[in-house]
């Protein structure tokens, strides 16, 4: 009863966020509709084998870069782990049979060794879409097609980065937004400062509309999402070291409002939960890592902060799942837990034997998770007591997240394509497997 309670209110909160419009569902950026890694997929199963997968394909190179999905053309984005060499793909999400891909040869350069060449998750609406990469000399943010062919590149000027890099970018309206956080410290003899920004171009042209300066001095991953703020204006939310969580004006790039969290790296991206922003930082020794909860608005409230201890664990690589008014969390070293969004109680705390970079996401009532070993992790979204439904191995390891679409859920491991799901129906709709994911999209 309770439980079926916990199910209504999530959707009924979901519902809130909803725009109102009946697309086809589409999976356009990292962790779907605004980033919140939602999905109301009824054909999705909870435990699968061999036979189950509606396909499977082998991919040029390796990466970590999440797939994304337009219609019935699956999008991803490899690299040789070698050469650099860089691949983006694109499959019939029917059948996984190749439709194009495209190669692109860059330089060798320093990347931390959990990173790859092609981390950053891409982004896709009707048209286009849209690939960011860097050199050792640039940043660039590339358009093809969805017949893969190229459309514009814009060069974003120099890039700095000890780890590599791993941002992604989204969409707003005619804009594509990219968090720019680049390294200006703890510099090798010979590396150039970074200098890092939020910058926005126009998703027809690439040109530059506006850059914003960030103060934040270390690579930091985050990707942003748009919220309305009390005014009912959309806010673009985002987080890094420097700045801590901070809010834009995603039209023009000016501050709203920041607040200082953050005294280590940022790495996962903020999600909003019983009206409170989410962030967390930490490093590689996971230690001292600390999760934040932000009150946001014209003058920002830190409601409360959450260090690791034995009773919670706060992620530094994984995103949090917002599930209503809780927030769960795969931790990267093996554990998993529930907070009450509101008041940071915890609901539940559990060790795994799974350790997580990929992030999760929700289906209907079931939250799925890939680990490092490539194993796919599906528990309930049960905010009082931690029950395991299944364990499905993929057979390669995992640092990706998974994107879902048209009654189907796409696994990306380091090497190959998943497809599991619904076999009869690829372009779902509101009287089949998928409502349009769309009416998530819009907070």
């Amino acid at each position: 009863m309770r439980r079926g309670v916990l199910a209504g209110c999530l959707f009924s909160a979901l519902w809130c966020y909803s725009l109102g419009t009946a697309q086809a569902q589409e999976w356009t950026r990292f962790r779907g509709p605004n980033g919140t890694g939602a999905s109301d997929c009824t054909t999705i199963p909870v435990q699968w084998t061999e036979t189950d997968y509606c396909w499977r394909v082998k991919l040029p190179g390796i990466g970590h870069a999440s797939p994304v999905v337009w219609g019935n053309k699956v999008f991803t984005f490899s690299a040789d782990p070698t050469t650099a060499k860089l691949y983006v793909a694109c499959h019939a999400a029917e059948d996984g049979r190749s439709l194009w891909v495209r190669d692109y040869a860059t330089t060798p350069h320093r990347i931390h060794d959990r990173n790859t060449y092609a981390s950053s998750t891409p982004t896709v609406d009707a048209e286009r879409l849209y690939v960011p990469w860097t050199t050792p000399e640039q940043l660039l943010l590339r358009a093809l097609d969805h017949a893969g062919q190229e459309l514009w590149t814009c060069n974003l000027g120099t890039w700095s980065g000890d780890h590599g890099f791993g941002g992604s970018p989204i969409l707003h309206e005619d804009l594509v937004i990219l968090h720019n956080a680049q390294q200006a410290e703890q510099l090798e003899p010979g590396q150039r400062a970074g200098q890092s920004s939020m910058v926005a171009v126009d998703r027809r042209t690439g040109k530059e509309v506006w850059r914003t300066l960030l103060t934040t001095v270390r690579t930091c991953f985050s990707t942003p999402f748009v919220r309305q703020s009390s005014s009912g204006e959309p806010e673009l939310i985002c987080a890094n070291t420097g700045d801590g969580i901070f809010s834009l004006d995603p039209k023009t790039g000016k501050q709203n409002w920041a607040i200082k969290a953050f005294d280590m790296r940022v790495v996962n991206s903020p999600v909003e939960a019983g009206g409170l922003v989410f962030g967390s930082n930490g490093s590689g020794g996971y230690s001292g890592n600390y999760l934040v909860a932000v009150r946001p608005g014209a003058t920002p409230e830190l409601v409360y902060r959450l260090k690791n201890s034995s009773d919670v664990k706060a992620p530094y690589v994984t995103c949090f799942q917002a599930v209503g008014n809780h927030v769960f969390l795969f931790y990267d070293k093996g554990f998993a837990g529930c907070i009450e969004a509101p008041t940071g109680k915890v609901g539940w705390f559990k060790r795994t034997d799974g350790a997580f970079s990929g992030s999760p996401v929700l289906v209907r009532d079931k939250i799925y998770c890939i680990d490092e070993e490539g194993v796919v992790w599906v528990i309930a979204a049960d905010a009082h007591e931690y029950r395991l439904l299944a364990k499905n191995p993929l057979g390669e390891g995992s640092r990706a997240t998974p994107a879902i679409s048209g009654g189907r859920m796409f696994l990306r491991t380091n090497s190959q394509l998943f497809c599991v799901g619904s076999r009869n129906q690829v372009a779902a709709n509101w009287l089949g497997g998928c409502p349009s994911a769309s009416a998530f999209a819009g907070r």
